[in-house]
């Protein structure tokens, strides 16, 4: 897409990137001091358990900014009909409510890396409002943040075994998003067109629907599969 196109929508301009400059350093900050002075799997889990909680706040207040943009309150826009969103959601309660290790985090935490990094340098969303302090474009910057944050504090304090012996996680997932989309593009009453990018694609003019962004999404968590299990018998060998 012409970047001239994306400056006049407003993409790195000066509020862009002093959001990014300023939510890249507090999160790298978080994650280099959590390296350097937590220690012990209590308080790691509580410093998971805060980021998580600020995560399903940010959600929340995207979902509830977009049920209040227009005229008339629309409650069905508090369920997440993206990618992303919901990713942040399920990451959020995952954490939130589950183990160590657990099942959910094994589809999303490739969703919510690459999802909440890519989405900060590159928000589709930032022409909706004035500026990037809009609710509900300021919201959706921060969860992405949070979420891709939180998902770096998960690898780096080991709560995640990456494995190719649970994959299944990640079609099981995928198909359930679909499934979602699919159910809130059904209700008439919603008037939902779109969900999931099952139709429409990500960056408008591309083939980056949800169907076309699936194969390389397989791909990739693929290649990160083989190189992970490479390494783990790497070290087993020595």
């Amino acid at each position: 897409m012409n970047v001239l196109l994306e400056i006049s929508r407003g993409l790195y301009k000066g509020d862009h990137f002093l959001y990014i400059f300023i939510s890249t350093a507090l999160c790298a900050a978080l994650i280099v001091l959590s390296l350097i002075f937590v220690k012990g799997e209590k308080p790691r889990k509580i410093i998971l358990k805060v980021v998580a909680g600020l995560l399903f706040i940010a959600i929340l207040t995207n979902r509830l900014s977009q049920v209040f943009r227009y005229e008339e309150v629309r409650w069905y826009l508090l369920i997440p009909d993206s990618f992303c969103g919901t990713t942040s959601l399920v990451l959020s309660l995952a954490v939130l409510l589950g183990k160590r290790n657990n099942c959910v985090l094994h589809f999303v935490w490739l969703l919510g890396l690459f999802g909440g990094i890519s989405t900060v340098v590159y928000p589709t969303f930032v022409d909706q409002g004035p500026s990037i302090f809009y609710l509900p474009t300021i919201s959706g910057l921060v969860h992405h943040s949070l979420c891709a944050t939180l998902v770096i504090l998960l690898l780096v304090f080991k709560q995640i075994d990456i494995t190719y012996k649970k994959w299944y996680y990640t079609l099981f997932g995928f198909t359930c998003y679909l499934t979602l989309g699919a159910f809130l593009m059904s209700i008439p009453q919603f008037n939902i067109t779109d969900a999931f990018h099952i139709k429409d694609p990500i960056i408008s003019g591309t083939f980056l629907t949800a169907w076309g962004m699936a194969p390389i999404y397989a791909i990739a968590y693929g290649l990160i599969l083989l190189i992970v299990e490479l390494v783990r018998r790497k070290k087993v060998k020595r």
